[in-house]
Order: structure tokens, then sequence, then C-alpha cells
């Protein structure tokens, strides 16, 4: 079966040492590797991807097409504000999973929309690095 595609948007290679009062003290390596763990237990690899580019994100979608069975994604401040990055995300016709580290419903009003949800076929807020694994094992199970 096809891996499962691991994407990161803007600001989260910083994981770790960026404001570890809201995202934790784990690093994107760390949630790489709970990944691949989660993953494992079903037989299923990952493959991932992070890039601080928008177009580099979005040439990474693109070539999921027929590669990858499905998508984790924490786009990152492009949740809010990338219109691009939505409409890529269906080009692969996979499932998605949209995820963010904090609650961001209980943040700021500008990360309470998401140009993502509406495409995606689930989202996890709110569940720290566990939100990753949710989704990987939610898309192993599918």
């Amino acid at each position: 079966m096809a891996p499962i595609l691991v994407l990161n948007g803007p600001n989260l290679n910083m994981l770790g040492t960026r404001q570890p009062e809201v995202y934790g003290s784990d690093t994107l390596d760390d949630i790489v590797g709970l990944c691949r763990a989660t993953a494992a237990r079903f037989d299923r690899e990952i493959t991932a991807f992070q890039s601080n580019a928008e177009g580099a994100l979005i040439d990474r979608i693109h070539a999921a097409r027929g590669a990858e069975a499905g998508i984790v994604i924490n786009p990152g401040g492009l949740t809010h504000t990338s219109v691009a990055l939505r409409d890529a995300l269906v080009i692969p016709e996979v499932p998605i999973v949209e995820v963010h580290i904090s609650n961001v419903h209980a943040r700021e009003e500008f990360r309470h929309h998401s140009y993502i949800s509406p495409i995606a076929t689930a989202v996890i807020a709110g569940m720290g690095i566990q939100g990753y694994a949710a989704a990987v094992e939610f898309l192993c199970t599918r």
C-alpha cells in the first residue's frame, strides 16, 4: 500500500524552540518519529516533508497524486491565508487530515478560519503532537 504523506508548513521546523508554552518541547523530528512508529503498527510507511515556502508545499502535494494514500497536513499559518494550498490539496484525490498542535479555536480570532477544513476528511486540533498519531492511525484504518 502507498505511504502516507505527512506535510508540515511554515515555521514547524522550529518546533521545540518556538513558543514551547504553546507548541510544547517536541521537535519536528519527534513528530516524524511518532508518525513512523504509528504507521508501522499497521505495516504502513510515512513520507515526511516540511517547507517554509508555499510553492514547495504545493509542488509536493502535486507529486502525491498516485504516490501517496493519504495526507496529514499541518499547514501552519497558511491554514488561514492560502487558497492556493487549499486548491492543491484536492489534486491528489486522497483523504486529508488537517492537524494543529494547539487548539486554534482557543487562540487569536484570525486562527479560527481555515481554508483547509472544508476539504479535509477530518480535523484534529489541540491534542499536541498526539494529534499527528491520531491522524496517521485514522488514515491507516480507513
